[in-house]
């Protein structure tokens, strides 16, 4: 049985592999990750014989209905038959498909569970809703890069509700639970830029909790990681590097800088305004207090909202939040 298993997965990688000769097919993304035929090889596989056993099942239902619909003039027949040899062939065929597919899939699962010991490592915080990928060397990003043909694992934990993580060009989607860390990994095929997507429910933003995989050569991976993890030195202004920063946290999720409400109130011409809060007290908004809303953001509730975003304390030095308070001021009201 397992010969003819192992002989059958054959079969089926050069059945998936004809279905993708175009680079993808009506049902998969061209597969991007070495270990992409451990996903396809399964589904290629149930797909294909659930077309077959569909067409006998319909042909037999119709074969039936004609064959024995009432007619006039023509008694029913009743049989009470029975074959032992039928009955085994029946069952004995679907249990050898069905080991077959068990087989395939377990094959598959090891090999996607069983990430290379010199493999990449980059830490992965979701958060609603917003993807931060930190590097070895301390770099963070909104967009997850790497190096094309090397092993890539992801170290995952979620900082709210369960998000999960889903990169449909490398087949891989692993859960991101609060409390926990879960592991996947990868190897790019070839450079290019791939889409990241959240597929858990996660809130209201749940629809724009995107990021991209973009795969680099080695070369110009390591010019783009010297490059990133230099934030405030490669920003030709404060301002410059606020706005890094504001996208990097995923700020933008939860406030807009354009006047239009979100689950945290606008940013937009905020610098000069008196905001009221939820404890019927009220202040202008200056330095001190946007720091004490990064620091410390459940001590002023804004009025009308509710207390959802989580502390930066510890996170952000004082240059990054100087500067994410002078890309603020630059968001005039006007």
């Amino acid at each position: 049985m397992v010969d003819f298993a192992v002989g059958t997965l054959s079969d089926l990688s050069r059945m998936a592999l004809l279905a993708q000769s175009d680079g993808g097919s009506f049902w998969l993304p061209p597969p991007e990750s070495v270990s992409s035929w451990a996903v396809d090889n399964v589904f290629y596989y149930i797909l294909y014989l659930s077309y077959f056993f569909f067409a006998l099942i319909f042909a037999v239902l119709v074969l039936f209905v004609v064959r024995y619909r009432r007619r006039p003039g023509v008694e029913a027949v009743k049989t009470a038959t029975h074959s032992t040899l039928l009955e085994a062939v029946w069952s004995l065929i679907p249990l050898g498909l069905v080991i077959i597919m068990f087989y395939a899939g377990f094959v598959g699962y090891v090999e996607l569970r069983s990430p290379p010991e010199q493999a990449y490592e980059i830490l992965v915080t979701a958060r609603k809703w917003s993807w931060q990928f930190t590097y070895p060397d301390g770099t963070m990003a909104t967009d997850l890069h790497v190096p094309v043909g090397e092993p890539v694992r992801l170290v995952m934990s979620s900082e709210d509700v369960i998000h999960s993580l889903s990169i449909p060009a490398f087949r891989v989607k692993m859960d991101v639970v609060p409390g926990r860390y879960t592991r996947t990994w990868f190897q790019a095929k070839q450079p290019g830029k791939f889409d990241l997507y959240c597929t858990e429910y996660c809130g209201t933003g749940h629809s724009d909790m995107l990021a991209s995989v973009v795969v680099h050569q080695r070369e110009a991976f390591d010019a783009w990681l010297v490059e990133a993890g230099d934030i405030l030195g490669n920003s030709a202004t404060p301002v410059e590097a606020g706005e890094k920063l504001f996208r990097l946290h995923g700020c933008g999720s939860c406030h807009s800088t354009d006047g239009t409400p979100r689950i945290g109130p606008t940013l937009k011409g905020i610098f000069g305004e008196t905001h009221r809060f939820s404890d019927g007290s009220s202040l202008a908004v200056d330095e001190n207090y946007v720091r004490q809303s990064i620091n410390e953001p459940g001590a002023k509730i804004r009025e009308g909202y509710k207390n959802q975003m989580p502390t930066y304390k510890g996170r952000l030095s004082n240059d990054e939040i100087t500067a994410l308070i002078q890309y603020l001021k630059s968001l005039d009201g006007g």
